[in-house]
């Protein structure tokens, strides 16, 4: 499984890559194994407000249909269309080709709760191993 140093997670399995005040979005390597093949993407509509925990996109696989949700608040400043044709670019590239959306920061302040590469992978561990 892959964990991208230069991420943040959350406990729901989505990370953040954050570049300045825009911060791109997506399912964890870990989260894309667990629901299976994906099939189909509800992605966000660009120029709408999210707040941080607020559920922001849904992705339907074979086993289930599963929500994302925001780690930060802010603007959708871009939605990838191209999942709504190739949703399973979230299995075969979660953090490069299956990014969900790029969010404009109106607080920067949830980033110090996410968890870093290794904090991840721990917490993944010990999820699993329930």
């Amino acid at each position: 499984m892959e964990y991208p140093e230069d991420l943040l997670y959350t406990r729901d399995h989505e990370w953040i890559r954050q570049a300045a005040d825009v911060a791109t979005v997506g399912i964890s390597d870990y989260a894309q194994k667990e629901l299976g093949d994906v099939v189909y993407a509800e992605i966000p509509t660009a120029g709408a407000e999210v707040a941080a925990g607020a559920s922001i996109a849904s992705v339907e696989s074979v086993k289930a249909v599963s929500d994302v949700y925001s780690p930060v608040s802010g603007l959708i400043e871009e939605a990838n269309q191209d999942l709504v044709d190739n949703p399973e670019n979230i299995n075969e590239d979660p953090y490069g080709a299956g990014w969900i959306a790029k969010i404009r920061l109106s607080d920067s302040g949830p980033l110090a709760g996410l968890m870093s590469a290794r904090e991840y992978q721990v917490y993944v561990e010990e999820e699993s191993s329930n």
